[in-house]
């Protein structure tokens, strides 16, 4: 058993101060106590760490090669696509579990405590299948045991090159499954994980309406029973025209027209929505996955959090393309986007909590949900993924409470997380994964095997 003696921790019912948390030998957390002697190992300010919900780890090797101007004046997510497709069809099951790695450890090191891989690179250079048809899977799963991350794998659905169902590109065929061999892919993967840790889990991934036909995404909440059901949704303006030209409605209208959208579904994005929509699929009960940076990077536009918010929709955080993995990054993207927009300050803070302090709470709740993991919340048969930060920071000083969180998210940064555990697996410690060493030797090699390539 592990015991953490927090000086402040953000607990169910509020802040607390000396507060003790004993985990047990399954990773869970046994018993939280404030106004407890000190024991264990003391630490300044502890929270629940979040889940990051969305992410595509293989770009990670892209990250700040893509910022140059293209030979399309209008250079745009669609030419970064087309980029994205090149680079991919030279990893190796080698290069991807690496790259995995590396990504994994910067969220923990950032402060997530769990993540939601949006897995499609599924086959070979070609799209012949490999041997073992969850290969690459597999390899997410080893870079999660190398870093300790809890993990929800979702293997992606992916068929169509659009809403017409024209044939893939050389660049897609890398993802390419029929419903029958993506059914087939699950249930492998689904065997791999039975020598995972108990705090990994599966969902299923239809990539989008443009690369899942309509009568397939119809059977998704039968055919796949239980676990969560992640879709990219309404990301692109052109991904609007297309769905509305070829279904005859937009993609949230025609999704939530269609499909049983419930809280089992999280959609990702969701930054081309009229405010009709907006109310609509917050009221459904399924998560938006939002990547603020991602989105930013590539231009998708801007989520209508005040709106969802206000209609007490749920939300969870995801870093997508892993161009920057920054937890509170993330969170001040976020709201800096509404405030711009709307031309308002503070815009998503409430009579009751602070800006951040509601957007922290906000993604705990929606990450558990849309990860389907037992999670944010320090308490008794949660598993224990909690972050520790630095409270003697001149970023932190003389702070106290909810203005702590607004702290870190708004005037310091993630070097502010001294401690991570996923699951009781305590593998941040002094702000450094216990494994980066290896880590990053393993990716310089990827990168350098890559390097005509990048």
């Amino acid at each position: 058993m592990q015991t953490i003696w927090a000086e402040t921790a953000l607990l169910p019912t509020g802040w607390a101060s000396q507060v003790r948390v004993d985990i047990d030998a399954t990773g869970r957390i046994k018993m939280v106590m404030a106004d407890a002697p000190e024991a264990g190992l003391r630490v300044p300010m502890l929270l629940p760490a979040p889940v990051n919900a969305h992410s595509h780890a293989f770009q990670r090797a892209m990250a700040g090669l893509t910022e140059r101007r293209g030979p399309n004046p209008k250079d745009s997510f669609w030419t970064w696509r087309q980029l994205m497709f090149r680079f991919l069809d030279r990893l190796t099951p080698e290069h991807i579990e690496a790259i995995t790695a590396l990504v994994q450890m910067e969220m923990l090191e950032a402060g997530y405590g769990a993540s939601v891989e949006f897995h499609y690179l599924h086959h070979q250079p070609g799209g012949l299948r490999y041997d073992n048809v969850a290969e690459t899977a597999d390899r997410v799963l080893s870079a999660s045991d190398q870093t300790g991350i809890g993990l929800c794998l979702l293997p992606v659905h992916y068929q169509y090159g659009g809403c017409d169902q024209r044939a893939l590109t050389a660049g897609q065929i890398r993802f390419s499954s029929t419903f029958d061999q993506f059914h087939h892919l699950v249930q492998a993967t689904r065997d791999s994980m039975k020598a995972a840790p108990e705090d990994s889990n599966i969902g299923v991934a239809p990539h989008s309406l443009r690369a899942v036909g309509a009568d397939h995404l119809k059977s998704y909440t039968s055919a796949f029973a239980t676990g969560p059901i992640h879709m990219h949704l309404a990301e692109q303006r052109a991904e609007v025209e297309e769905v509305a030209a070829h279904w005859r409605a937009r993609p949230v209208t025609w999704t939530l027209d269609n499909l049983d959208i419930n809280d089992r579904w999280c959609l990702i994005h969701c930054t081309q929505m009229t405010p009709d929509e907006t109310v609509r699929l917050a009221h459904s009960g399924a998560v938006a996955g939002l990547c603020p940076i991602t989105e930013s990077s590539l231009g998708d536009g801007i989520f209508d959090a005040i709106r969802w918010c206000d209609s007490a929709g749920a939300f969870a955080i995801g870093s997508d393309s892993n161009i920057r993995i920054s937890l509170s990054e993330e969170l001040r993207t976020l709201d800096y986007s509404q405030r711009l927009r709307d031309g308002t300050r503070a815009a998503l803070a409430t009579q009751s909590q602070s800006t951040g302090r509601r957007m922290f709470e906000e993604i705990l709740k929606g990450g558990a949900q849309a990860s389907a993991r037992h999670t944010g919340r320090i308490e008794a048969g949660y598993w224990a993924d909690m972050l520790a930060l630095n409270t003697n920071s001149e970023f932190m000083w003389g702070r106290e409470k909810d203005a702590t969180l607004d702290a870190w998210i708004f005037t310091g940064d993630d070097r502010l997380v001294t401690d991570v555990w996923s699951a009781g697996r305590h593998m941040v410690q002094a702000g450094v994964h216990t494994r980066r060493t290896e880590i990053v030797a393993a990716y310089k090699d990827t990168i350098e095997d890559l390097r005509d390539t990048l």
